[in-house]
């Protein structure tokens, strides 16, 4: 496989660090570009120190001296609800100014980038599942607007550079994602309900928990965004990367419950605004044009992640142990 220099944004993230880990592995340089916003150097423990890899502490929302590069992954954004009502200017202009920043340095290095979308572009879909060819039902001017419709001009960004500039830039629209190195207070449903049920806490559901979520471990999705970059003949494609088996809500806590041998209740709060009734991807293009499928099953994936979470417990409580009696 030829080594390539990669500039992954958002490299200290959940999703970048994993990205970063397995293009290190392909014996690619990593050039990780990362403001620590909601990324965590703990997420680059593994590799921090490897030859290959270079980390710089940067905004791509302002301009900066970023280095050539054969590839970009554009990954950086918060994505989490949580996220939201907090840092909305922050989430829209990573995904407008921050797009364009990387866009205009992968036409200046003849580069070719990835741009990470996110299912959040369909919105509660009106088409079930989601095909790429659906442009979505978004409120915008709701509180998800600020990622949600962000996302959807960073897309429109890149097909007019790849118009204009004949820039070979690729879109993955990104199903929800799970796995080691997701922060226990990220605020999504998966680490919201490990974090409960390892406390015995009960698990909060919003709605009536019948609205469905399709979950892809973390490992797959790498590898569907790593075929993305790799396959040739993709310039201007967007393709959905995600799993196909959808799951309720409230089914999806009675499972963690097991899994965690928790002695939990369920709580049901409000449902929140725009928050989608149904989401599953139709993956039948990265079937066929990237050869991709998920291979990890969420009972597996869920089983890993869990390990992850029970060890973060343990450190968390070892600081604390340390803290009292210093």
């Amino acid at each position: 496989m030829q080594s390539n220099t990669v500039l992954v944004a958002g490299g200290a993230g959940f999703l970048g660090s994993h990205l970063c880990s397995a293009l290190l592995a392909d014996g690619n340089r990593i050039v990780c570009v990362d403001n620590l916003g909601s990324g965590r150097q703990s997420n680059l423990e593994g590799f921090r120190s490897h030859d290959n890899f270079q980390f710089l502490d940067t905004d791509i929302r302002e301009p900066a001296e970023l280095p050539p590069v054969d590839e970009i992954y554009h990954l950086a954004s918060r994505a989490s609800p949580a996220d939201f009502a907090e840092y909305p200017l922050r989430i829209a202009l990573t995904n407008t100014e921050g797009t364009r920043n990387l866009l205009q340095h992968a036409v200046e290095c003849d580069a070719r980038l990835v741009y990470a979308s996110t299912s959040e572009v369909y919105g509660d879909p009106e088409v079930h599942p989601q095909p790429e060819s659906y442009n979505g039902n978004v409120n915008i001017r709701g509180e998800r607007a600020c990622y949600d419709e962000s996302k959807r001009f960073g897309e429109t960004l890149t097909v007019a550079y790849e118009r204009e500039y004949d820039l070979d830039v690729r879109t993955a629209r990104i199903f929800n994602t799970y796995g080691p190195r997701m922060r226990p207070d990220d605020g999504r449903v998966i680490p919201t309900f490990l974090s409960q049920a390892l406390q015995n806490d009960a698990l909060t559901i919003y709605g009536d928990g019948s609205q469905t979520r399709s979950f892809c471990y973390v490992d797959d999705m790498v590898r569907g965004l790593q075929s993305l970059m790799e396959t040739d003949g993709l310039q201007g494609e967007a393709i959905n990367i995600g799993m196909e088996n959808e799951v309720a809500i409230r089914n999806l806590a009675d499972m963690i419950i097991d899994l965690c041998n928790a002695d939990s209740d369920l709580v049901y709060e409000p449902l929140p605004e725009d928050d989608p009734r149904k989401r599953q991807p139709d993956i039948s293009k990265a079937r066929t044009l990237l050869d991709w499928e998920p291979e990890v099953s969420l009972k597996k994936g869920l089983k890993q992640t869990l390990e992850h979470f029970r060890s973060y417990e343990r450190l968390t409580l070892d600081s604390s142990s340390s803290a009292d009696n210093a």
